[in-house]
């Protein structure tokens, strides 16, 4: 779906205004590229499924059935300050933070655990029908992508299903949504094995932004093919953005154009 983009947008970097003309003519987003505030080190093991900031760590989800886990991450050092196992044949997924807890997804069982924030003390669990993917939340919902192009809301106490909406790209739809988090009343999603970061309006499914992650994604020089673009989180208070990936050594806080 995004190949359309890539052709438009040439060299990595902000789109020359040409492109953002014609981009604009065929109803497809802006092209924006990100600026590198800083770089910390992350767990380059860390297969990162979901990622949110709390107060004043990353608490990340990682995923592999075997090696999940949910775990508060020192931000300048990199180290895990705290980490609870998923059980071993659960594949832990995307994450969200609601009021004073983290709600943690799984890929193919359905069952979404729920942690006390500051502790990560499990707190039960909850089930939802379909694959678990990303995860993000608004002032009344948790917002679940699937790997398809369906984005459902659910309700964050009972899970259940509340509305859904459809992503669509220059008015197709965009499927692979994956890690996903709630910006300043708008989501950014991850597309899986795809340098860019997707603004997506909740309200119509309509992607109204695209950020250019491929200067990242070539500095990280992964090899791994797995080793893609996911995870993201947003600190509202400091208004600071970071992004990393699956296995990736760095996290990158990164700023926007306006």
């Amino acid at each position: 779906m995004l190949l359309p983009l890539i052709a438009l947008a040439g060299p990595a970097g902000a789109a020359p205004p040409q492109a953002v003309a014609a981009a604009v003519a065929a109803r497809q987003p802006a092209l924006v590229a990100p600026v590198v505030v800083r770089r910390f080190p992350h767990d380059r093991e860390a297969f990162t499924e979901g990622l949110v900031w709390d107060g004043d760590a990353l608490v990340e989800s990682v995923g592999l059935e075997g090696r999940s886990d949910v775990r508060r991450v020192d931000l300048v050092t990199g180290k895990v300050r705290l980490r609870r196992t998923i059980p071993a044949a659960q594949f832990g997924e995307g994450l969200a933070m609601w009021k004073r807890e983290a709600i943690s997804l799984t890929w193919h069982d359905g069952i979404a655990h729920r942690w006390s924030a500051a502790a990560l003390k499990p707190l039960g669990t909850m089930r939802y029908a379909g694959e678990g993917w990303g995860l993000t939340a608004n002032a009344t919902s948790l917002i679940r992508s699937d790997g398809s192009s369906t984005l459902t809301f659910h309700d964050p106490v009972t899970m259940k299903v509340r509305r859904t909406v459809t992503v669509t790209f220059a008015g197709r739809p965009l499927d692979q949504i994956n890690e996903l988090e709630m910006v300043d009343g708008a989501i950014l999603a991850n597309v899986w094995h795809q340098p860019f970061i997707v603004r997506i309006d909740p309200a119509t499914g309509v992607v109204t932004r695209l950020i250019d992650l491929r200067a990242i994604v070539a500095e990280v020089g992964a090899r791994d093919p797995e080793a893609v673009a996911n995870g993201i989180a947003w600190d509202a208070k400091g208004r600071r953005l970071f992004v990393t990936g699956k296995r990736w050594p760095t996290m990158f806080e990164i700023r926007l154009p306006k």
